[in-house]
């Protein structure tokens, strides 16, 4: 399958999280600080940009991360609302690659480029197996 055929450039989407504790830095390594981890925020950019493409994708595909290139610019306490988008900038035959953003209340606290590629379900459970 070529994505091209599917996956146009500026399709986008658009989440928003109230940052629970589970998701701080200081959830997973107890003598940082209660704020928003790096590895979370990149999740929600991840995920933001799956939901940008995955309603037009043919049934039996899917896209996993393949490249992260992201900056967290600003710390974001638990309770603080996170709006997170992703929009595609270049569709390649696989690749889908995205501009991702991500804001609290007061500011831009990340930004970056992601890459997604392009996967057959059936093709994925056989190479590894999975029924």
């Amino acid at each position: 399958m070529d994505a091209r055929d599917v996956i146009k450039i500026g399709m986008s989407a658009e989440r928003t999280l109230v940052v629970p504790p589970e998701r701080t830095v200081g959830h997973f390594v107890s003598y940082m600080p209660m704020v928003y981890a790096t590895p979370m925020l990149i999740l929600e950019m991840e995920m933001a940009s799956g939901d940008a493409i995955h309603q037009y994708l043919p049934p039996g595909w899917v896209t996993v991360g393949t490249e992260v290139d992201i900056r967290h610019i600003a710390a974001t306490p638990v309770g603080a609302t996170v709006r997170t988008t992703a929009k595609v900038i270049a569709v390649e035959r696989r690749v889908i690659r995205f501009e991702v953003e991500a804001f609290d209340q007061k500011r831009k606290i990340g930004e970056g480029r992601h890459a997604r590629g392009l996967v057959s379900v059936a093709a994925f459970k056989e190479r590894f197996g999975v029924p």
